[in-house]
């Protein structure tokens, strides 16, 4: 198809009026009028011409590059392929009507490839409700995504092109999230300081002077914006996962071939790691009110006053089995009787109860690698089949009116019970004894602690908790007790043999290399070295002088308390 490019001006005949083109005089001037081009395109179906046009270029050199752009758009499209050719011509009038840049080449193939329209242009926020709307995740999961979207992505960078979202429009909207989070933190505190000049502190009304004031107090706290969360480094986070998985849907489907998502630097959004409640820990919260950390774990012995004081609760039997197997509330909840064996000992994860908001609904277990065979200690066996009993006699009780669910932790009617639920019986049994608090799925991490203490290394707990990788569980639920801890390293120090030791003047002093004093049989002499002499003789173990381990005497070689451990 015919193209070309030329040199016209605006000058006008001052008889007609009319423009005089390519047919002014001062043309052969080098620098009066601008350059043009213009290409054929082909056809429209009716058989009417089409043709791109665009001018006001400085020299011939910038009108060719951009008729050389047009022609290799048009030859995007096979010559027998009358559809994308009508596709790019018609793009093409478009940008020439519109006044637009030319498009890329690239761009315009993958379009082509992927049956997208060429001349509609798809922002982020377009692309993100198609996204989500295809997403056959898990409803909490998807509800998830629905929140960043709408509270976060659309608001900030959904009117952006996508074809055009770079690392810079990500980076301003996580700048901007971290505004907003200073603009929360002071409107927080601003309304703290508010509340206490608006409450009148006596329990008797304010005198009559000051009963003005303080309403003007309580009208400026009620305009007031009410107290919100900041978007801490874990859910910005979160944020980015999910327009990271947005664009790479997008690049998978051809619309774009980066994804800014991956380029764009956040503070780090670590797990909290979890802290025992020692007796230092417990003394401070009582002080202050304060968690030293967002997860906390119970002693073993604080453990067992809990299931002291839940031995008579109907749901005792699940705040066991969460405690020492490590169920997830919702599974455990969502725990069938068709998969417990309690002959083998086993039980298998094959279904949770999960909450949309309030409302429960039956899922399969949140991973391939939740839905696991556990193996059951003797004591925890026990324990369900106490509980099958005590569900028997409710079933009894309740006779035609028993709903049937299957599941091990009901109601007493037999129905479902609702997770939340489960969680407020909790707190309620640990407050009551008094205890420091944790959250019902820290019980998870009280499993993880125990199941260590009792020797399993990190692969055994990775497959109590069933988790996917190795380092959540190393990152999250290896909190480590004072015991285990030093009886590990007491361990750790009887591998090492040392010197004799030598005790000169009460003080205790190594003589390494220092060869040992020849020895000669000699009887005892006194009732203490007779009795020692009994001690050894008996099997007790003997330290160099021939002295039972642990003795010490000045000036003798005796045998350190470590070697005499590994006699």
């Amino acid at each position: 198809m015919k193209g070309s490019t030329f040199r016209r001006c605006a000058c006008r005949d001052p008889e007609t009026g009319r423009q005089l083109g390519q047919s002014c005089p001062k043309l052969s001037q080098r620098r009066h009028g601008t350059w043009n081009l213009r290409q054929e395109l082909p056809p429209r179906e009716d058989g009417t011409r089409r043709t791109f046009r665009r001018g006001g270029y400085d020299s011939a050199k910038d009108a060719q590059q951009d008729l050389d752009k047009v022609r290799a758009l048009l030859a995007i499209a096979d010559a027998d392929d009358q559809d994308n050719r009508d596709k790019v011509a018609e793009l093409l009038e478009n940008v020439a009507a519109e006044k637009l840049p030319l498009p890329g080449v690239d761009a315009i193939r993958r379009k082509l490839h992927a049956g997208q329209p060429l001349t509609s242009h798809l922002t982020v926020g377009e692309w993100l409700d198609t996204w989500l709307a295809a997403k056959k995740t898990r409803r909490t999961t998807t509800n998830g995504y629905a929140s960043h979207i709408r509270v976060h992505l659309k608001p900030r960078i959904g009117h952006v092109r996508l074809d055009r979202l770079n690392v810079g429009h990500v980076q301003t909207m996580f700048d901007a999230i971290a505004d907003e989070n200073e603009v929360i933190l002071a409107e927080n505190a601003a309304r703290r300081e508010q509340e206490a000049r608006a409450t009148w502190g006596r329990r008797s009304r304010p005198p009559g002077h000051e009963r003005e004031q303080l309403a003007a107090e309580r009208a400026k706290l009620a305009a007031m914006k009410p107290y919100r969360k900041i978007t801490g480094p874990a859910t910005r986070q979160r944020i980015r996962s999910t327009l990271r998985a947005a664009l790479n849907a997008a690049i998978s489907r051809q619309l774009i071939t980066f994804n800014p998502a991956e380029h764009v630097e956040l503070a780090s959004g670590k797990r909290p790691k979890g802290l025992l409640w020692t007796d230092e820990r417990v003394r401070q919260w009582e002080k202050t009110g304060q968690k030293p950390s967002a997860v906390m774990v119970w002693t073993p012995k604080q453990l067992g006053r809990f299931l002291d004081a839940a031995e008579g609760h109907r749901l005792y039997a699940l705040f066991h089995l969460i405690a020492f197997r490590g169920l997830r509330r919702g599974e455990a909840v969502g725990q069938g009787w068709a998969d417990i064996h309690l002959d083998r000992a086993e039980l298998t994860v094959s279904a949770e109860i999960v909450v949309d908001g309030w409302t429960p609904y039956e899922s399969e277990p949140k991973t391939d690698g939740s839905a696991a065979t556990i193996h059951l200690d003797s004591v925890t066996v026990a324990v369900l089949r106490a509980h099958r009993l005590r569900q028997n006699k409710e079933r009894l009780k309740w006779g035609e009116a028993w709903k049937e669910t299957g599941k091990v932790f009901t109601r007493q009617d037999g129905s479902w019970l609702h997770p939340e639920e489960v969680s407020q019986e909790f707190r309620k049994i640990s407050d009551a004894a008094g205890l420091p608090p944790i959250n019902l799925r820290d019980l998870r991490h009280v499993a993880a602690t125990l199941t260590h203490a009792g020797g399993g290394d990190l692969h055994t707990i990775k497959e109590v908790l069933r988790h996917s990788t190795i380092t959540l569980t190393s990152d999250t639920y290896t909190t480590l007790l004072p015991d285990i801890n030093r009886r590990v390293a007491e361990k750790a120090a009887r591998l090492v043999p040392r010197a004799a030791r030598k005790v000169v003047g009460g003080t205790a002093g190594l003589t390494p290399g220092s060869p040992k004093p020849a020895r000669t049989a000699a009887a005892p002499s006194s009732a203490s070295e007779k009795g020692a002499a009994a001690q050894v003789s008996a099997g007790v173990p003997a330290d160099p002088s021939g002295r039972p381990c642990g003795t010490r005497t000045h000036n003798q070689w005796i045998k350190s308390p470590l070697l005499c451990q590994l006699s």
